[in-house]
């Protein structure tokens, strides 16, 4: 019997190993395969009898046990395909047209079957998804710095304007124009207030609450909201915001119930799909970004369901702090880590105290 971290039970390692425990912090060998694997391998369970276990590869490899393909114990497939993304994805950000996925799979090394596969176990998406993704940050980063629509277009590396538009929606959740003047010619309402983590700023439009920011200096918040709305006229002190206002702060004082309000969410169609779905999660639970970008509809998107929760305007009434890493680790969150661990747990005490 090989001893992990000085303890002889190997029933409690077993259990692990059927449960394909991603957590695990050991390996397990089959004497009849010579190899040795994650507790989370894929691979069907062996024998009992024919297991050991070891606490790390190099003990596991100087009993003659070579490491798994299909986990990958050592992380060197893992090393290689993170590599050959990152590549893939830098070519990709200094080319100007989007480029075939023949000739990313020829600079890869690899065939398109197999990049592909690399590809969207990294990133959730096609190389093509991830082109689109690009040049559509391109295009909005443009716009917003007041290029015409026609050099913007070009710029981003679309054809013709006709194209931006049938896909609007899409692509920047808003009309190209309306990118470009930055809210000129809309009104934003804007009030201030304290909450239980410091300062709180909402701002609204006409058809509803466009922003939500907490936890830090006025200076600071107003200019978070003047950036996503750069040319809009934006006033302070609205008292026609004193019901909304009031309705935050009483959510974060004791979260009893979801923060239902009027919302203006500007964003592409897939952020859209995300900010909707993180409404579903109901106050007290957490989800993790894999099982978020489940629900959303596109399991392999883990990534950008990640940077949808980050680029998310309107905190609390889209409640993104409900999501949390694969092994529960709150990870970031745009108002502070600990502001987020102490939003799930108030959510959690209110959750009990319902019943």
């Amino acid at each position: 019997m090989t001893i992990v971290d000085g303890m002889d039970n190997t029933d409690r390692l077993w259990e692990q190993v059927l449960g394909r425990q991603a957590s695990a912090d050991f390996l397990y060998a089959v004497t009849t395969m010579g190899v040795y694997c994650r507790p989370s391998c894929p691979s069907p369970r062996p024998l009992r009898r024919n297991v050991r276990f070891f606490p790390s590869a190099p003990e596991a490899e100087a009993a003659g046990f070579r490491a798994c393909r299909r986990c990958d114990p050592k992380g060197e497939r893992a090393r290689l395909a993170q590599a050959v993304v990152r590549d893939a994805c830098a070519f990709m950000e200094a080319s100007e047209a989007v480029p075939s996925l023949d000739d990313l799979a020829k600079r890869s090394g690899f065939s398109k079957f197999h990049f592909l596969r690399m590809f969207r176990d990294h990133t959730g998406l096609t190389p093509r998804s991830y082109a689109e993704g690009m040049r559509a940050r391109r295009l909005h980063s443009a716009l917003a710095n007041g290029e015409r629509v026609v050099d913007a277009v070009a710029g981003a590396g679309y054809g013709s304007e006709s194209r931006v538009y049938e896909k609007t929606g899409s692509l920047l959740g808003m009309t190209p124009g309306s990118v470009r003047r930055g809210g000129q010619g809309e009104r934003i309402r804007t009030a201030f207030a304290d909450c239980p983590f410091g300062r709180l700023l909402v701002g609204a439009t006409g058809k509803g609450v466009c922003f939500i920011g907490f936890a830090e200096p006025d200076e600071a918040l107003m200019g978070d909201l003047r950036r996503r709305f750069p040319k809009a006229d934006v006033t302070t002190g609205d008292p026609a915001l004193a019901a909304t206002v009031r309705a935050v702060v009483a959510f974060l004082e004791e979260p009893k119930q979801a923060l239902d309000l009027p919302l203006d969410l500007r964003g592409t169609a897939f952020q859209q799909r995300v900010w909707r779905t993180l409404c579903t999660i109901p106050a007290g639970e957490t989800r993790t970004y894999a099982q978020l970008a489940a629900m959303a509809g596109n399991p392999k998107a883990i990534r950008a369901v990640a940077r949808s929760c980050a680029t998310n305007p309107v905190s609390l009434a889209v409640p993104c702090h409900r999501v949390i890493g694969s092994d529960g680790d709150l990870t970031g969150y745009r108002w502070g880590v600990p502001r987020k661990k102490a939003l799930l747990e108030r959510e959690r005490q209110a959750a009990l105290a319902r019943g």
